[in-house]
């Protein structure tokens, strides 16, 4: 399970989260992953500075993740 290219799997699915994102709502969304001895994370982050409270930071990661879909 963890080779490098499960890692870049790790990584291509979270850019395809991404770009269904953002073709979903306008925004501006980015990735992060970490590929750590244990396991490999991967997470969308979207439209964080435009949310100044913890609600709207909240929505803006929800948004996120609906963009998988």
């Amino acid at each position: 399970m963890k080779t490098a290219a499960t890692g870049q799997e790790v990584r291509r699915i979270a850019e395809r989260i991404k770009g269904a994102a953002e073709a979903a709502e306008d925004g501006e969304y980015q990735t992060d992953s970490a590929l750590g001895e244990q396991r490999w994370r991967a997470a969308v982050i979207g439209n964080y500075a435009k949310h100044r409270d913890a609600e709207g930071t909240r929505r803006a990661l929800l948004s996120g993740l609906d963009g998988a879909d």
